[in-house]
C-alpha cells in the first residue's frame, strides 16, 4: 500500500499559518494502531479529525462508509476539501454526537478533546450506542495527556490501556463497554447579571468554557445597555449563548443570530435560549464566522473572541472574525467586543471594522465599540 499523502493536505478554510498544521504526530500513530485492529465487518467512527487526514487516512487503509464527527463546521469543510484534493470523496458520512454516529461501530478513532467534559460525553455515546465489542483508540499529544483521561474512559469501559509514545503522541486503547447511566449533558449553571431573574447557561460536553459565565463575559454584559437601539443583533462566537440570550431577555423586541462554527456551541446556546424563554427571539447558526451573512446589512454585532486555534495560542481567528464584522457591519454599525487587555486588539480593530473607543476595563479585560464608517 502507497503511503498516504499527509503534507498535501490543507487547513482552509480554517486558519491557515507557518506555526499551524493540518495533520500531527498523533493522526500518523492512531492510523498506524488502527492496522490491526481494522473491523473485517462491523463500522468504523472518526471522531475530532481536525482537517482530514483521520478519516481519509482510515479510508486509504482499507476503512469504508466511516462515520465521521467533527465539531467545528470550518473541520467539516477542510474534510471535504482535502478530500476532494486527494480523490477519496463519498466513503464517509457526517453525524452528529449522537447514538446514529455510533451505531454498529466497532472501532473508534478520536483525537482526544482538550476539555474532560468533552471526553466525557463522547465516552457516554460511545458505550451506550457502539457495539458491545467496540474498540477505542484515542490520541493525543502527551504533553496535553493527563490521567483524568484514563480514569474518565474508565467509567465506561472495562480495559483502559496506554501504549508507547512515538514523537510525542500516545494512544490510549479503551475495550469491553460498560452499562450506561442517564447522559450527564448537558449542564446547567445560573448566574446574577442584574436581571429581575438568575440568568440559565446550559452547555454540551464540547462546548467551550462549560456553562460557567465567562468573566470577560461578565465586564461586557455590564455595559451592553449602552449600545445603541436596534431591530436586530448579532452574537459572533456565541459559546453557550449568555451574550445571546442576555440581548434577547433585555431588549424584548430585538431579534438576534447567534452564530458559531462549532456543533456543541449550536446545541448549547440553543439550549440556553430554551430555558431563558427566548427561543422565538434567538435564531442560532452553526457557521464559519459570518460568512452566511450579506455585506453591509448588519446594525450589531457583539463578539468575545477566542484566543486560541486547538492548543495554540493564536490571534488569527479573532483577526478573521474582526475582519468578518467589518464587513457584515453596514454603516454606522457597531461591534461591541471584549478582548483580553494584553493581546493588543485596538489597532486590529481600528484597521479592519472602524473608529474604536475603550468602553470599560478592568485588570483583565478591555471592552470596546468599533463603528463601521464606509
Amino acid at each position: 500500500m502507497s503511503d498516504f499523502p499527509f503534507t498535501a493536505l490543507r487547513r482552509r478554510p480554517d486558519i491557515e499559518a507557518d506555526n499551524l498544521f493540518a495533520y500531527d504526530a498523533t493522526d500518523r500513530l492512531l492510523l498506524d494502531t488502527m492496522v490491526e485492529h481494522l473491523p473485517a465487518s462491523g463500522g468504523v467512527a472518526v471522531v475530532g479529525d481536525t482537517h482530514g487526514a483521520l478519516t481519509l487516512g482510515a479510508q486509504h487503509r482499507g476503512a469504508r462508509k466511516v462515520h465521521v464527527h467533527q465539531d467545528p463546521i470550518t473541520s467539516e469543510r477542510a474534510l471535504d476539501a482535502n478530500a476532494a484534493l486527494l480523490g477519496l470523496s463519498g466513503e464517509y458520512a457526517f453525524h452528529a454526537l449522537g447514538p446514529d454516529l455510533f451505531d454498529g461501530a466497532t472501532l473508534v478513532l478520536l483525537q482526544l478533546p482538550r476539555s474532560l467534559e468533552a471526553l466525557e460525553e463522547i465516552a457516554w455515546h460511545i458505550a451506550a450506542a457502539a457495539s458491545p465489542n467496540v474498540t477505542v483508540l484515542a490520541g493525543g499529544r502527551v504533553k496535553h495527556m493527563t490521567p483524568a483521561m484514563n480514569q474518565i474512559l474508565g467509567r465506561y469501559f472495562g480495559a483502559v490501556t496506554a501504549g508507547l509514545a512515538r514523537q510525542k503522541s500516545r494512544v490510549l486503547t479503551a475495550t469491553g463497554a460498560l452499562p450506561v447511566g442517564a447522559c450527564p449533558f448537558p449542564t446547567t449553571a445560573e448566574y446574577d447579571v442584574g436581571l429581575p431573574r438568575p440568568l440559565q447557561l446550559r452547555a454540551c460536553g464540547g462546548t467551550f468554557g462549560g456553562a460557567k459565565l465567562d468573566p470577560g463575559t461578565r465586564l461586557l454584559l455590564q455595559h451592553l445597555h449602552h449600545a445603541p437601539p436596534a431591530a436586530s443583533a448579532v452574537d459572533l462566537g456565541c459559546g453557550n449563548g449568555t451574550i445571546a440570550a442576555y440581548l434577547a431577555l433585555t431588549r424584548p423586541a430585538l431579534q438576534v443570530t447567534a452564530t458559531d462554527t462549532s456543533a456543541a456551541a449550536v446545541a448549547a446556546t440553543r439550549a440556553t435560549a430554551e430555558a431563558n424563554g427566548v427561543s422565538g427571539q434567538v435564531a442560532v447558526v452553526r457557521e464559519d464566522g459570518l460568512s452566511g451573512r450579506s455585506d453591509a446589512g448588519d446594525e450589531l454585532i457583539v463578539l468575545n473572541p477566542p484566543f486560541h486555534s486547538g492548543h495554540t495560542v493564536h490571534a488569527g481567528i479573532a483577526l478573521k472574525l474582526f475582519a468578518e464584522a467589518g464587513r457584515a457591519l453596514r454603516p454606522g454599525g457597531e461591534l461591541w467586543a471584549v478582548w483580553n487587555s494584553h493581546l493588543h486588539y485596538r489597532q486590529a480593530l481600528e484597521r479592519l471594522v472602524g473608529p474604536t473607543r475603550q468602553v470599560a476595563r478592568d485588570p483583565r479585560f478591555t471592552v470596546t465599540v468599533s463603528t463601521r464608517t464606509r
